[in-house]
């Protein structure tokens, strides 16, 4: 009698309408390299000079939800989970995580957290299997001589972000936050100042070419009106692509002042070329900060990026990366990701002023 019952409620479920069931899609990558690390011109508190190591490149794992609400609406959302494969440690909810609204008229509406503005450039060198620490994002995405990222270089928390249909290639993208970090502390006591942000980003994808700007001015929490920091940043950004070739090009101006006074601007742009023919991938790019018209000292930087990348499968995918950057005296730019003690790195790895920087990476990679 039990063994009936079950069959009919197995036959139930499996007779359902799918309108009433939402699709749940797990995707990802496992990326980990071994790393040479090497700092030239060090300064004198630096006694070692060089090390090897593993380093996690971003892993993640990805849930996604999708409901058909009929209509052309669907619900969506995705759970976006880090975790540092070489060092362990729990499983931190860091990624793109939202829950939303897409439409097939006009786009999508969700709620959460994503990456805005930085990393527009069109940079394929962390793409499959080389090293994430040789983007170049290292030096486009930082300005006050280098220690200070714009956009956050990471995730934006508390967003309401649109995303347009493809209207003929032409897209959109608008997001305003209500406060760039973890949370809002617009209630702190003496608080004078709300802190928000806002990202547009226009762009046009044709078969083999695209051109795009993001626009980006942010505002810091709980601050009062001396204190408070604000952040302004433009990026043009575009590629061409011929017989497996892909050429692009980016220029980043950003700026940021406190109380009102201006304390960083500086302009940075951005060569990146790849080429692919069957498993072979190469990519490399060269990108140079230059002089901060405002922060005092010799502060620009260069930086160089190889990579060869051999596709094993369709999923998996081995490289080795050379990546160098070259700091001026008072320049501190570091690799992207390589902030010390970071849960991408590993502890006294931040160049100081007038460091430079070695990279070697072999890296595994794997997506599922």
């Amino acid at each position: 009698m039990n063994k009936k019952l079950l069959a009919v409620a197995v036959a139930s479920v499996l007779a359902a309408p799918a309108t009433a069931l939402a699709q749940v899609t797990i995707s990802g990558i496992f990326k980990v390299g071994i790393d040479q690390y090497k700092v030239s011109n060090p300064v004198p508190a630096r006694t070692q000079t060089s090390e090897m190591r593993l380093t996690d490149n971003s892993s993640r794992i990805i849930f996604g939800v999708s409901e058909d609400l009929g209509g052309g609406l669907a619900a969506i959302g995705q759970w976006d989970v880090r975790a540092a494969m070489d060092a362990g440690g729990a499983m931190a909810n860091s990624g793109n995580t939202w829950v939303g609204l897409r439409s097939t008229s006009w786009g999508s509406l969700t709620l959460g957290r994503h990456d805005l503005h930085y990393g527009k450039q069109p940079d394929d060198i962390a793409a499959k299997a080389g090293a994430l620490m040789a983007a170049a994002v290292s030096l486009m995405d930082y300005a006050g001589g280098g220690g200070t990222a714009i956009a956050v270089t990471s995730r934006t928390a508390n967003v309401v972000r649109w995303d347009s249909v493809n209207w003929g290639g032409f897209t959109m993208t608008a997001a305003y936050s209500t406060g760039v970090a973890a949370q809002e502390a617009d209630l702190t006591a003496g608080a004078t100042e709300k802190g928000s942000a806002w990202n547009l980003n226009p762009a046009f994808t044709a078969s083999n070419w695209q051109i795009g700007a993001s626009l980006w001015n942010s505002k810091s929490d709980g601050a009062t009106s001396a204190t408070v920091v604000e952040q302004s940043s433009n990026v043009i950004y575009g590629y061409w692509r011929m017989a497996g070739w892909k050429i692009g090009a980016a220029i980043n101006n950003s700026t940021i002042s406190t109380g009102g006074i201006d304390t960083s601007d500086r302009s940075a742009l951005t060569i990146p070329v790849s080429y692919t023919t069957g498993a072979h991938n190469f990519y490399a790019h060269y990108t140079k900060a230059k002089d901060d018209d405002i922060v005092a000292g010799d502060n620009g930087s260069k930086m160089m990026a190889f990579a060869y990348v051999y596709d094993l499968s369709k999923r998996t995918s081995a490289g080795v990366t050379y990546a160098k950057i070259t700091n001026n005296a008072a320049a501190n730019y570091s690799f992207f990701t390589n902030t010390s003690g970071g849960g991408l790195s590993s502890a006294n790895t931040s160049l100081a002023a007038g460091e430079d920087g070695t990279l070697m990476a072999f890296t595994l990679r794997h997506a599922f």
